[in-house]
C-alpha cells in the first residue's frame, strides 16, 4: 500500500498523465462491473491512446453500461424523456460506443467477464474478448494478464473532522486486488492505483471504507460528480410472481438468503413480504395455484409457510433494491457477528444479544478458556468489550479503566472481573447483510444514501472472496453465519437431467456470463443445510413462438447436471438432489408447462431414462399460463401481485405505453402478425380523446406524413387493446 498521501488532482487529463508517466505505454486497466467506474477516467484513457498510436491500453471489467438507446424509432420515441429524467447526467462510456459501432483501435482491447444479458449478442470484438471465469477467480486472472492501474470511483464523506472514503457500490474484486498489486510494487512493478471521488454515490460501510493512502492518485472535483447508471423497475408479470411466491416458500426462517439481479428478484421479496405482512394472502395464493398441495413436502423440508419470527441474514454477490425493502419490513433482521463460536451459541438460542457473566459461561462451555488474540478481535468487533479493552500480552486483559485482568473464561473469579471492568451490555457489530457490489434504480441509490448510521452499519459492503466461497482462512466462520442458505438465482433452461444453461447460447454466443452463478451452486452442496435454487420461466417466446425452457438436451451448460439442486418454475417445485436419473425426470416434467410434456417424455423415454409406461399424474397435468392467471386475478383485483409492487420510475402513461409497445413488438415479430397490424392501422379512422395524452408522450399526436400516422395508428390500436378492462 501507499504509505504517503495520494497526489491530489482537480483535473482528469493531468490525472491520466500523473498515471502514464508512472506505468508507460503498455496499460492494463481493471475497473469495476457496473456503476462503480469512474466514467470520465476511462474515457481520458480511451481518447488518449485511440490517438496515440505508440500506447497499448487493455481494458478488464464487467458490466459496461451506458443509456439505452432504442433499436427502432418508436422505441428512441419511447426512451428519449424517460433516459432524460431518470438517467440525469450520468455520462457514458467511449469504449461501449466503439465496441457498438465497431470502430475501436487496433491498440485498444476490452475483455469481459459479464455483460448486460443479451445485449452484446452478435457483437464479434465482445464475443471475440469474452473472458469466461467465476467471479471468485476474476482477481487471479487479472495477476496473470498483468494488470498496472487500477481505476475505481468511491464516495466521500467528513465525519469528526476526518475525511473518509468509502469503495461503496464496488468493494467486491478491488479489496482482493489490492494486496496483489501491493506485491506486485514490492516486487519493483510500476502500479498505479485511481480513485475518483463522486459524491452522488452512497457511503457505504464495514470492508469498503478504507484509507486515502489505498489510491495513489485521487481525482476529485463536483464537475466529476454525476448520477449512477439506475435501470428502472422492471414489471413483474403473473409467471414472475408465480415464480417468486414458491421461492419464498423454500426459504428458512433463520437463515441465509442470496438473491440474483432481475424481476425474478423482486418477485422473491415481494413474496417473502407476503409470508410476513399478509400470510393469509401468501397461503392463498400458494393453495390457488396448487403449488402448497402438489409441493408440500419441499416445502415443509426446506423452507416454510409461516411468517419469520427469527428473521433472515442476506450475504449475496449483489445488494439489490429488495434487501432493504427486506429490512423495512422487519425480514432482514438477524445479526451476525464476526466470531463463529458466538454466532453458533446465538443461533442454538444458548444465549441473546444481551451480555452478561452466563455469556462468557457459554463462551467457556463451547472450549475458549483463554482468549487469544483472534478470538478476542472477533469478540471486539461483535461489541463484547467496552471501548478501550484490549489484549496485552502473556493473556493480560487490560481494562478501559486501567485494571490488568487475567484473559480467561474458565474460571468463576476471572468471568466476575472481566464482567466488572470490560463487559459492554449489548452485542453490537452485527450486520444483516454482506455484500459485494450494488445496482439498482435511481431511488435506491437515494434511500442508500440517506440511511440514519444506525441503519447504515447493518449493511457491510465486502470482497467477494467473502461472499462468494466458503474456502479460506474463515471458513469456520463463514459455516456458523450461513445457517439454512438458500442461494436463489436465475437460470434460461435445464435440461431432462438437471444441467442448467444460464449464460451462453450452445452456438457458443455469451448471453452473460456465469459471474458467481456456478460460486453459489457449489457452495450450497459444500455448505450444511444449504441449497442452490434455481429459477426458470417455463417457456419462451422468440418470433412468434413460443418453446420450452426445459428440453431434453441442450449443446451448453452452466451448472453441470452432477450439481442439481432445486429447480422452481412457475408451475412448482422440482427437488432434484439426490435423485436417479429416472426421478429427476419425472420431477422436471411435473413442472414443465403442459404443451411441452409429451415432447419431453418422449424424448426421455426414446433415451432409455424413463419408462415406457410412465403417466404424467393428472394434478400435473394441468401446467398451462392461464391457470396461473386464473389463480391470481382475484387477488389482483384487491391490488395485490401489481407489476410495479415496490413502484416505479414510469409515469402511469409511460407504464401503458411500455405494455402497448411490448404488445406491438410481439405482434410484428412474424411476417403474417405485421401484415395484420398494417392492414389494422390503414383502415383505423378518427382519433380517440382518450388515446391523446399517450401520442403525445410518443411525439405522435399530431403526425406529419403518411409514415407517421400509420405509425400513431398502429400505437393506437396496441393503447386501446392495453386499456381495456382485463
Amino acid at each position: 500500500m501507499n504509505t504517503q498521501a495520494p497526489q491530489r488532482h482537480d483535473d482528469v487529463g493531468e490525472c491520466v498523465d500523473a498515471a502514464l508517466r508512472r506505468v508507460g505505454k503498455r496499460i492494463v486497466l481493471a475497473t469495476p462491473l457496473a456503476i462503480g467506474k469512474p466514467n470520465a477516467v476511462l474515457n481520458e484513457f480511451y481518447r488518449r491512446v485511440a490517438r496515440d498510436p505508440s500506447l497499448h491500453l487493455t481494458i478488464f471489467t464487467a458490466l459496461s453500461l451506458n443509456r439505452p438507446v432504442g433499436k427502432s424509432e418508436l422505441e428512441r420515441r419511447f426512451l428519449g424523456p424517460l433516459v432524460e429524467r431518470v438517467f440525469g447526467d450520468y455520462p457514458d462510456l467511449e469504449y461501449v460506443r466503439a465496441l457498438r459501432a465497431g470502430t475501436l483501435p487496433a491498440n485498444i482491447q476490452v475483455r469481459h467477464f459479464y455483460v448486460q444479458a443479451g445485449a452484446w449478442l452478435g457483437v464479434e470484438s465482445v464475443q471475440h474478448e469474452f473472458t469466461s471465469v467465476n467471479y471468485s477467480h476474476v482477481v487471479r486472472d487479472l495477476v496473470e494478464l498483468g494488470v498496472n492501474v487500477l481505476a475505481q470511483q468511491v464516495a466521500a464523506r467528513s465525519s469528526s473532522g476526518r475525511n473518509e472514503l468509502s469503495l461503496s457500490c464496488n468493494p467486491d474484486l478491488t479489496l482482493d486486488l489490492f494486496p496483489c498489486l501491493d506485491q506486485a510494487r514490492a516486487s519493483g512493478a510500476q502500479v498505479v492505483t485511481i480513485g475518483a471521488v463522486n459524491r452522488r454515490l452512497p457511503f457505504m460501510l464495514g470492508d469498503a471504507v478504507i484509507p486515502e493512502a489505498r489510491f495513489d492518485l485521487l481525482l476529485d472535483h463536483e464537475r466529476y460528480d454525476h448520477d449512477p447508471y439506475c435501470p428502472p423497475q422492471l414489471p413483474i408479470r403473473d409467471v414472475e410472481h408465480a415464480l417468486g411466491l414458491n421461492a419464498a416458500a423454500l426459504v428458512r426462517d433463520g437463515g441465509t438468503l442470496q438473491l440474483g439481479i432481475g424481476e425474478l428478484g423482486e418477485a422473491c421479496v415481494y413474496g417473502l413480504q407476503l409470508r410476513q405482512q399478509r400470510n393469509d394472502v401468501f397461503r392463498a395464493a400458494l393453495a390457488a395455484t396448487g403449488v402448497s398441495t402438489r409441493s408440500a413436502q419441499a416445502i415443509e423440508r426446506l423452507g416454510g409457510l409461516a411468517p419469520f419470527d427469527r428473521g433472515l441474514y442476506a450475504c449475496t454477490e449483489m445488494f439489490i433494491d429488495g434487501f432493504l425493502e427486506l429490512y423495512r419490513s422487519g425480514i432482514l433482521a438477524r445479526r451476525v457477528y464476526p466470531h463463529a463460536t458466538l454466532q453458533r451459541l446465538l443461533d442454538d438460542g444458548v444465549i441473546t444479544e444481551r451480555i452478561d457473566v452466563e455469556l462468557l459461561v457459554a463462551l467457556s462451555r463451547a472450549g475458549i478458556e483463554w482468549l487469544d488474540p483472534a478470538d478476542f478481535d472477533g469478540l471486539q468487533r461483535a461489541g463484547l468489550f467496552l471501548p478501550g479493552t484490549r489484549l496485552a500480552a502473556r493473556g493480560v486483559l487490560l481494562a478501559p479503566d486501567g485494571a490488568r485482568l487475567e484473559a480467561r473464561l474458565d474460571t468463576v473469579e476471572a468471568r466476575a472481573e472481566i464482567a466488572a471492568h470490560c463487559l459492554a451490555r449489548r452485542l453490537d457489530g452485527g450486520r444483516v447483510l454482506h455484500a459485494g457490489f450494488l445496482l439498482g434504480p435511481r431511488g435506491f441509490y437515494g434511500a442508500l444514501r440517506d440511511l440514519p448510521e444506525d441503519d447504515r452499519q447493518r449493511f457491510d459492503m465486502t470482497r467477494i472472496s467473502f461472499t462468494n466461497q466458503l474456502y479460506g482462512p474463515d471458513q469456520a466462520l463463514k459455516i456458523a453465519q450461513r445457517r439454512h442458505a438458500r442461494f436463489i438465482n436465475t437460470t434460461m433452461m435445464v435440461n431432462g437431467l438437471g444441467a442448467a444453461v444460464s449464460d451462453a447460447l450452445d452456438s457458443g454466443q455469451v448471453i452473460s456470463g456465469v459471474g458467481g452463478q456456478y460460486n453459489f451452486v457449489a457452495m450450497a452442496h459444500a455448505l450444511p443445510e444449504a441449497r442452490s435454487i434455481l429459477l426458470l420461466r417455463s417457456t419462451r417466446t422468440s418470433g412468434g413462438t413460443t418453446g420450452s425452457n426445459i428440453l431434453w438436451n441442450y449443446g451448453h451448460t452452466t451448472i453441470p447436471r452432477h450439481l442439481r439442486d432445486v429447480v422452481v418454475t412457475e408451475y412448482g417445485i422440482a427437488d432434484l438432489r439426490g435423485l436417479t436419473d429416472r426421478d429427476c425426470v419425472a420431477s422436471l416434467l411435473a413442472v414443465t408447462d403442459s404443451r411441452f410434456q409429451p415432447a419431453l417424455l418422449g424424448q426421455a423415454q426414446r433415451a432409455g431414462k424413463i419408462e415406457q409406461g410412465y403417466r404424467i399424474p393428472d394434478p400435473q397435468r394441468d401446467n398451462q399460463p392461464e391457470a396461473i392467471a386464473n389463480a391470481l386475478r382475484p387477488l389482483r383485483a384487491q391490488g395485490l401481485f401489481s407489476e410495479y409492487p415496490f413502484g416505479s420510475d414510469l409515469t402511469a402513461e409511460e407504464i401503458v405505453l411500455a405494455r402497448a409497445l411490448e404488445r406491438l413488438k410481439a405482434r410484428n415479430a412474424t411476417p403474417q402478425g405485421r401484415a395484420r397490424t398494417l392492414l389494422a392501422a390503414v383502415a383505423a379512422s378518427g382519433d380517440s380523446t382518450e388515446l391523446q395524452p399517450y401520442l403525445e408522450r410518443l411525439g405522435l399526436a399530431t403526425p406529419k406524413g403518411w409514415r407517421q400516422r400509420l405509425m400513431a395508428r398502429m400505437v393506437a390500436g396496441a393503447i386501446s387493446e392495453t386499456l381495456e378492462p382485463g
